[in-house]
């Protein structure tokens, strides 16, 4: 503030000065008009830049502080429950078709998959659905999920 004021106080003294200079009653008289308009558009300039500097305050203060966030938990891999498995007498095979079954393949796409005949896929599904005690696909993937065998 203390710079717009000191740069008003040499601007208006060096228009003094120059009024004084250039015949001050010739100005005057032929241009006076400008010279009131000049002299209130100096004052309201001033008069918003104080009013500016006071409505804005001081300023605020931008505090940047760091917070330490544990780091993410590793979601541990699923293990199938082996003891399961062999009460229920599923073979690895069959829990392997089970997990394709469960991803959504079709008995073709898993046949391609595992580089088996797809009638071999039908066996393995039918006697996996038979030790699970499910009528569809869906009813074998969900008791899977339910007994721990998938995840």
């Amino acid at each position: 503030m203390k710079r717009h004021v000191l740069i008003y106080g040499i601007l208006g003294g060096i228009l003094v000065t120059l009024l004084q200079w250039s015949q001050y009653h010739f100005l005057v008289i032929e241009h006076a008009e400008a010279l009131y308009v000049a002299l209130i558009a100096a004052i309201f300039a001033a008069l918003g830049i104080w009013l500016g500097i006071k409505l804005k305050g001081t300023r605020q203060k931008v505090l940047i502080r760091e917070i330490p966030i544990p780091a993410p938990v590793q979601p541990t891999p699923f293990v199938p429950d082996e003891s399961k498995r062999k009460d229920l007498d599923i073979t690895r095979r069959e829990l392997e078709i089970l997990e394709l079954i469960a991803q959504g393949l079709s008995n073709r796409e898993i046949a391609g998959k595992l580089f088996v005949s797809e009638n071999t896929v039908k066996t393995h599904c039918s006697r996996a659905f038979d030790k699970l005690g499910a009528a569809r696909r869906t009813q074998a993937v969900q008791r899977s999920k339910e007994l721990g065998l998938l995840p």
